[in-house]
């Protein structure tokens, strides 16, 4: 998840205490809002422990449910 805060820090010209938060909001929504059959394995994927040959199937699911 480190990754992810520094690239949305650096993106967005935010502290890194800043992107922590917004990264820890944005992986509550998701979980709350995708099955949890998806949303159980979201804090492994955002750690980079997950596997990444599932990301774009993730990736492709949650666009449907935010209507891409």
């Amino acid at each position: 998840m480190e990754e992810i805060v520094k690239m949305v820090s650096e993106k967005a010209g935010i502290s890194e205490s800043q992107a922590k938060i917004a990264v820890q909001v944005v992986s509550g929504i998701l979980k709350d809002r995708m099955p949890e059959t998806m949303s159980k394995h979201l804090d492994s994927y955002l750690k980079g422990d997950g596997d990444a040959g599932n990301i774009s199937d993730i990736a492709g699911k949650l666009g449907g449910m935010f209507g891409k």
